[in-house]
């Protein structure tokens, strides 16, 4: 029995013992295959470098590549993971620390920790709050200290009750929001204009073509009208007022509405006809000259005085009757008798050169840049001069020309408008004037049948206005940007087509 169980136990133990013996066969055989394969191709490695390049692919043509993806797959899943040597653990945990520090520090960085702390920073202290500066930041006679937390908390509120909040510049979360949103507007913009319906087209501030209506309205001096001939009616530069001044010694200033056209204002200059009255460039004074003086006026609105220049030094003038103002407020051109031409500082009132032309001058005008000065003399001859250096840059003769009369420049500087004493008003070309001595003009304007003593352009320099003094009614406007004269077509039929004011008024005898 004993035997029996023995011969029992041995059997058990080779049962146990035999699965064991199996898998280490398997493994075995799985090593001995791995180190057949890779001598295997080493063989075959030694073997292609010793053949050539066309066998070499034939070779894989036939039988395939020797580094099959499939088979080295199934080596690495029979080899088992690949174990990590020490040297390569060490490298590992070195470059994690060093990554670690690196985030330290920018972590250090980015809290921006200070330097130091003081504790006496963090005490709290008290202010005195009945100083003479502090007594308004009171809300009780009670509080006569305050914790410094508490009166900053108090100007803050201080101040946002005097500016109505917060304002853009001291609210720091709307500023970082507002940078965060900025690169999203535009497509935001982009967005909006999709979703939604409407007009997108603004009107055009250019005349539009075919016919202008005209309508009529009260004159603008109904409140007072002139005892005399007036001589200037001008707009002033921004505000909706106008001036009227004449030979009645007066000057006066209206508001226009259209309808009441209220007075604001007149004055009042004794024994002092007004030959011209002009608007400062700002709009703040009143420049007038008389028909007979060598004197004139300067009447300042904003401090309601009247300033008399009786005579400026270097001047020598019998009288001093037309004159030009600079459009960027600097300058004042007299002009004299003889052909003399003085430019005085809009400033001091005071000389700065004079000038002197060929005969007789009877017109200038400024350039819109103030850089240029153009002299129309009697002889029918432009003289250009440069306001700086006070010397002459070119002159020509105007085609047809009598006897000049008036010139006026667009305000875009593209034309110069000349008017002669036979009604006929050349129109040229900047460009051209300032190279030819005898240029030839873009359009002549011959619809008036006495002298042209009046030239002026629109603000879009789209409309050449020119009238006579010589007759009643003689005005004329004509189209500059299709060089096409409108006559006029009949008594009921307006003149010409007009959708903004134009800033000219006929003077009649």
């Amino acid at each position: 029995m004993k035997a029996a169980k023995k011969v029992s136990k041995g059997t058990k133990a080779g049962k146990m013992t035999k699965p064991k013996r199996t898998a280490k066969r398997l493994l075995v055989a799985a090593n001995q295959a791995a180190a057949a394969e890779a001598a295997r191709r080493a063989r075959h490695l030694k073997a292609l470098s010793c053949v050539s390049g066309a066998e070499r692919e034939l070779e894989e043509l036939v039988f395939g590549d020797s580094l099959n993806g499939e088979e080295d797959e199934l080596l690495r899943r029979l080899a088992g993971p690949r174990r990590v040597t020490a040297a390569e653990e060490k490298n590992l945990q070195e470059e994690s620390s060093d990554s670690g520090v690196e985030n330290e520090a920018k972590r250090d960085l980015l809290l921006k920790r200070p330097a130091w702390v003081d504790e006496d920073d963090e005490a709290e202290e008290n202010v005195d709050m009945t100083h003479k500066y502090r007594k308004v930041l009171m809300k009780s006679d009670a509080e006569t200290m305050l914790t410094k937390k508490k009166l900053k908390k108090r100007l803050e509120e201080q101040f946002q009750q005097a500016m109505g909040g917060v304002p853009a510049w001291a609210d720091l979360e709307n500023r970082k929001n507002s940078k965060r949103t900025s690169s999203d507007s535009d497509s935001d913009e982009e967005d909006d204009l999709l979703r939604r319906t409407g007009n997108f087209i603004t009107s055009s501030e250019s005349l539009p073509r075919g016919i202008l209506k005209m309508s009529t309205c009260p004159p603008a001096n109904q409140e007072r009208f002139a005892n005399g001939k007036l001589v200037t009616v001008q707009f002033h530069p921004s505000a909706q007022v106008v001036m009227t001044a004449g030979h009645d010694r007066s000057v006066s200033l209206f508001q226009v509405d259209g309808i009441r056209n209220p007075k604001i204002q007149s004055i009042y200059l004794e024994s002092f006809p007004i030959y011209k009255a002009h608007f400062s460039t700002d709009g703040e004074q009143v420049i007038a000259t008389g028909t007979h003086h060598r004197m004139f006026f300067v009447y300042d609105m904003m401090a309601g005085s009247i300033i008399p220049i009786p005579k400026v030094r270097g001047v020598e003038e019998k009288f001093l009757r037309n004159f030009e103002l600079s459009p960027d407020g600097s300058f004042m051109l007299l002009i004299g008798n003889s052909g003399y031409l003085h430019l005085l500082s809009m400033k001091t009132k005071e000389l700065i050169s004079t000038m002197k032309v060929n005969g007789r001058c009877t017109a200038s005008a400024f350039t819109p840049d103030s850089s240029k000065i153009y002299s129309y003399s009697k002889e029918g001859e432009v003289f250009i001069w440069d306001v700086r250096s006070r010397k002459s840059l070119h002159k020509f003769e105007d085609e047809g020309s009598l006897e000049g009369k008036c010139i006026a420049i667009s305000k875009n500087n593209q034309y110069v408008a000349c008017g002669s004493s036979s009604g006929v008003v050349n129109l040229y070309t900047t460009d051209v004037c300032l190279k030819e001595n005898r240029p030839k003009p873009v359009k002549a304007i011959m619809n008036l049948v006495t002298s042209a003593t009046c030239v002026t352009f629109n603000p879009t320099t789209e409309i050449l206005a020119v009238a006579s003094r010589d007759t009643d009614e003689a005005v004329k406007l004509a189209e500059t940007l299709f060089i096409f004269l409108k006559e006029d077509t009949g008594e009921n039929e307006p003149v010409t087509e007009v959708k903004t004011a134009l800033e000219l008024f006929t003077v009649l005898p």
